[in-house]
């Protein structure tokens, strides 16, 4: 066997380990339970509208062109739909590939940066695993999750390998416009700090920045002009408001503004300090590892290129996402590889230069596993809290049946925490894993009915095919389109002469409304109450509830009101 050969081997068997356990753990958390709203299911209905009315081009949603995003994993779920029918399986079959592509682009994208500390490429695709935000927002059919395999496939194409140390720059390109298909202009700032910082970590950019710099905007215009390949098309496709939105109102705002369009910038908006408090969300429980913060505490020059990438690649990305208005928890996603990767590298550098430092048991697990022990405690006692009337909330009354079965595992993830010797980062990740899926195992027993809308989506299903026009009080989020396979747009109306207005235009129609807290009225008289998150959805014929917003006696319904009862104990 060749000495390539043998290394490709070796990375295969390294594969083994970590990508069968986060795979088979993120099958069975994305099919515990549906789609979840609004995320999911909001992409799953522009997929659909695409689909139904063969609207290659333009994405659409409640049937207007929706120039929020790209089309490229709409047409990556219609590739999977044609061959495989139309259904969520698929969707989330590939959120998963996803997410086990990013852990080997991760894996590989260690072993070219630290050629010589191949423990560094062994731990990094752990310690992405562990991340249990990363884990759970993966379960959502989103753009991010794609976007995050698009970036680390395009700074993969900046590493130097055993044969070439030039960049591959068509790849370069050719990756860039695939993030850009993905999610737009966002794409050009999780990728364009390492190509442009090139020469403090790459010793080829540094002895040839002119091909560098070159060919590196040749890749970054051919991107680009992939993105105007679609979007010039789409935009006459789309029509005058779509084509305004879509070059302006969301592309040049984008830039311009920082990412978000106007109203998210309104809605979102953060102060500059966010994300700084929200690191250790983002890497927990890696950022409650005591080695991991002494081993970024004792960094010093000189660093090895791959720390030097690292950096280049997580400082300005996050500075710039710090600057930006609007700021939400999976914007930066695709730098969690990462922050990964510059804390294998610095976990490998304090071996090396600190080794008695970083043999030291307190600077082991220990938080985590009394962490652990004190949420067994707690779920083990949470039955007699509520019992006893000393504690009360909706999440809380709703674990009682499942706490303590759930107290036993988290008792067990501590203990094996506590573990002494080699394979402590490894312990780590599949404590973080298996933790993680318990939660969204215990969030699919107790509370994903307040998340289900499979009795809303069933009823929007007959009327749609009774021809019975919808209407929905406030802003309409897609979240019934898929489920109940819409083919028409639900009408969005705001105020009671709206109602007035649409229950006297179709009196056969329906009304959905969101009401914070229900009435006597809504258990009454409408066709179907359910609870949502923390609220409800109560669906209406429209004469009665245009009756009962006038003040008015509407006649007696002459079925009762399908009321799913609120999830709390009396």
């Amino acid at each position: 066997m060749t000495p390539n050969a043998y290394r490709r081997s070796e990375h295969l068997r390294a594969l083994w380990p970590w990508l069968p356990l986060w795979t088979a753990a993120a099958l069975l958390a994305i099919f515990a339970h549906g789609p979840m709203p609004l995320f999911s299911t909001r992409t799953l209905a522009v997929a659909w509208e695409m689909w139904h009315g063969h609207h290659w081009l333009v994405p659409y949603v409640n049937g207007q062109p929706y120039s929020e995003k790209a089309p490229l994993l709409f047409w990556m779920i219609h590739a999977g739909w044609a061959v495989f029918g139309v259904s969520d399986v698929w969707p989330r079959v590939l959120e998963v590939g996803f997410g086990a592509t990013q852990l080997v682009l991760v894996s590989t994208i260690a072993r070219r940066l630290f050629p010589d500390r191949p423990w560094v490429a062994s731990a990094t695709p752990w310690m992405l695993l562990s991340l249990s935000y990363a884990f759970l927002f993966g379960l959502q059919i989103m753009y991010d999750v794609l976007l995050a395999t698009w970036v680390l496939a395009t700074l993969l194409c900046l590493l130097p390998t055993e044969r070439r140390a030039e960049p591959r720059w068509w790849l370069f390109g050719l990756c860039i416009g695939f993030g850009l298909l993905t999610k737009g202009p966002v794409m050009l700032l999780h990728v364009v700090f390492p190509w442009l910082l090139g020469p403090l970590w790459n010793d080829w950019a540094r002895t040839h920045r002119a091909r560098w710099y070159g060919l590196g905007a040749l890749g970054v215009l051919l991107g680009l002009a992939m993105l105007l390949a679609w979007a010039i098309p789409a935009g006459f496709s789309g029509g005058e408001a779509y084509r305004q939105r879509l070059f302006f109102t969301q592309t040049a705002a984008r830039v311009v503004n920082g990412v978000a369009p106007a109203a998210d910038l309104q809605n979102h908006a953060r102060p500059l300090w966010w994300y700084l408090l929200a690191i250790p969300v983002l890497m927990f429980p890696l950022a409650a590892w005591p080695r991991a913060v002494a081993a970024l505490a004792m960094l010093r020059r000189p660093l090895p290129s791959g720390m030097r990438f690292s950096l280049c690649w997580l400082v300005p990305a996050f500075v710039t996402f710090s600057l930006v208005s609007g700021k939400q928890l999976y914007y930066p996603l695709p730098e969690l590889g990462g922050g990964c990767l510059l804390l294998a590298g610095a976990i490998a550098l304090l071996r090396e230069r600190h080794p008695q430092l970083a043999s030291t048991a307190w600077l082991g697990t220990w938080p985590l596993a009394l962490g652990g022990a004190l949420l067994a405690v707690f779920m083990f006692v949470l039955p007699d809290l509520v019992a006893s009337n000393r504690l009360h909330g909706e999440w809380f009354d709703e674990a009682v049946d499942y706490s303590r079965y759930f107290s036993v595992l988290f008792l067990l993830l501590g203990a094996l925490l506590l573990l002494r010797g080699r394979g402590e980062m490894r312990r780590l990740a599949i404590a973080g894993l298996i933790g993680t899926l318990a939660f969204n195992t215990l969030f699919t027993l107790t509370a994903w009915h307040k998340y289900d809308l499979t009795p809303s989506t069933d009823l929007l299903a007959a009327a749609e095919a009774e021809q019975r026009p919808i209407a929905y009080l406030g802003a309409y989020d897609a979240q019934f389109h898929f489920a109940a396979r819409l083919t028409r747009p639900i009408t969005e109306i705001r105020g009671d002469a709206a109602i007035a207005a649409f229950a006297q235009a179709h009196p056969d129609g329906l009304i959905v409304t969101h009401p914070e807290k229900l009435t006597a009225a809504d258990r009454r008289y409408a066709l179907l109450v359910q609870p949502f998150r923390s609220s409800w959805i109560v669906i209406w014929p429209a004469p009665v509830l245009s009756d009962v917003q006038a003040g008015q006696q509407p006649p007696e319904p002459t079925t009762p009101t399908r009321i799913y009862p609120a999830p709390l104990r009396p």
